[in-house]
């Protein structure tokens, strides 16, 4: 996958038909240049370039107004990487910039993986899903207080409804060694844990159970976990950039560098390196924006039909909900979470290890997703994806029907940069469906803080306040140093020379 340019905006031609054609395109030889060319229009209509830019100006200073060290971006449709982006720094001691192509942890997102062997290798006969665990490892014991509940289940382990302790028995997550278990280690202390509750009771988000599940697909494949993913999904997906562990050869230079969060005093610290070891299946891989990219490709491929490594019913079991709190807060599928925004359905997943956050977010009935990664703990990875999908799917689904935006009036562009306000702070000014937006940074929601400017005359334009009335007045002025003012009420603020 490439990303084209941010900046370009060509008119979108003949694309409602190309998309029409799209489901009955593979079939027919050739024509694979044919949808992807279809695709690529996308990035390229004017309302999805809009949306990208303003995704791009909040990105920017989220990242330093939360002090960040550094994070990825991207943002999915269908088969295309529609656009991705690095901001702050991979490795900030020697200020080296994060990019589209830098390696983190992506954490609990491993569990995906995971979860799509254990249901290949149903759907090929060497296991089902209502197994007991110890069907398949003969070494799974543990002490249970529950034993007319019923064993512990494979669904069990991919709904967190096992009843398993959240962990394995070492306390990995205690800086500053992180001491991830062996598997040997895993094994050797099993037995002297204890159920947390009966099986099919409650909601357990267990890192103990997904890496159990990593077990069955190594013990029903005959092959070690890292061998099966690779030769399974990673490889035949061209994830060239994902692996199980954290990897040597990457440290201190394409993996980011993990910080802590940050202190009372705004700084954060540099994580030591750990290795996630036996743990890897529930939270040990690292890969980048892009090959998650690849990843949501895949399942909307999948869910087309236009797939031979799982049969789109078996996703779409996945996707579905196969466990719910009786509060209906938290639902679950076969190892993917499902949550809802705004009335919509979401599945995905997000990640949190020592020095990392990240989040995988898919909508299928869309096939956009956004995927978020960060080398710094504490930050808000499902945040900044689902902002991502809110800012740019509504125009990538009206260019995807053929909807195609008009170009705004280029001579908007004059105004546009970010302007220091007064107090503090910054606003950008953009434009943002045709008009000039101002945007207030930071912020949490830029859809919410933006004020629409409608022009009167000249550099003079007026607030529209949301009953569609005028409100106060915005003049530009342009300085004799090639800086520009923005007044309002009296005040203003400056955007320097050169911006």
């Amino acid at each position: 996958m490439t990303r084209p340019s941010i900046h370009a905006r060509p008119a979108v031609a003949a694309l409602t038909l190309l998309l029409l054609l799209l489901p009955i395109l593979p079939a027919l030889p050739g024509v694979a240049d044919v949808r992807v060319e279809a695709q690529e229009k996308l990035a390229q209509d004017p309302g999805v370039q809009e949306a990208l830019h303003l995704l791009d100006v909040w990105m920017d200073a989220a990242q330093a107004y939360e002090g960040i060290p550094g994070a990825s971006l991207a943002v999915v449709h269908d088969q295309e990487l529609v656009w991705a982006k690095g901001y702050g720094y991979a490795h900030v001691e020697r200020k080296e910039p994060a990019t589209p192509s830098t390696m983190y942890s992506i954490c609990s997102i491993s569990k995906l993986f995971t979860s799509v062997g254990v249901l290949q290798l149903r759907d090929q006969g060497r296991l089902r899903v209502d197994d007991p665990v110890a069907k398949h490892l003969a070494w799974f014991t543990i002490k249970d207080g529950f034993p007319e509940a019923g064993p512990v289940t494979i669904e069990g382990l991919l709904t967190h409804s096992s009843g398993l302790p959240r962990e394995a028995a070492a306390p990995y997550w205690t800086g500053p060694e992180y001491p991830f278990p062996t598997h040997e280690e895993i094994v050797e202390r099993l037995p002297s844990q204890e159920m947390l509750y009966p099986p099919r009771t409650y909601f357990q988000y267990s890192n103990l159970a997904l890496t159990l599940a990593g077990e069955i697909v190594a013990a029903a494949s005959g092959h070690s976990f890292d061998d099966y993913v690779r030769a399974n999904i990673l490889d035949p997906l061209g994830m060239s950039s994902t692996f199980t562990d954290l990897d040597d050869r990457f440290r201190g230079n394409r993996l980011a560098s993990g910080y802590t969060a940050r202190g009372r005093d705004g700084t954060r610290e540099l994580v030591p390196d750990y290795w996630v070891r036996g743990i890897s299946p529930a939270a040990g891989f690292i890969s980048t924006v892009e090959d998650l990219g690849r990843f949501a490709s895949w399942q909307f491929r999948v869910l087309e039909g236009d797939d031979a490594l799982l049969d789109r019913n078996t996703l779409r079991e996945m996707h579905r909900v196969h466990w719910s709190e009786p509060d209906g807060e938290t639902t679950y599928g076969l190892g993917f979470s499902v949550w809802k925004s705004d009335g919509d359905t979401f599945v995905g997943h997000g990640g949190s290890c020592p020095g990392y956050r990240s989040q995988l977010l898919l909508r299928p009935r869309d096939r956009i997703a956004t995927t978020f990664m960060t080398n710094g703990s504490g930050v808000n990875a499902r945040g900044f994806a689902q902002t991502a999908y809110d800012i740019v799917a509504p125009a990538l689904r009206r260019a995807a029907k053929g909807e195609a935006a008009e170009a705004a009036d280029a001579a908007l562009e004059r105004y546009t940069g970010t302007y220091r306000r007064p107090l503090g702070g910054e606003s950008a000014v953009l434009v943002w469906e045709g008009d000039l937006h101002v945007l207030s940074l930071p912020t949490g929601n830029p859809l919410d803080a933006m004020t629409r400017l409608r022009h009167i005359e000249g550099d003079t334009f007026r607030r529209v306040r949301d009953s569609g009335d005028l409100g106060e007045a915005f003049i530009f002025e342009e300085m004799p140093d090639g800086a520009m003012r923005m007044w309002r009420n009296n005040n203003f603020s400056v955007r320097p020379a050169g911006r």
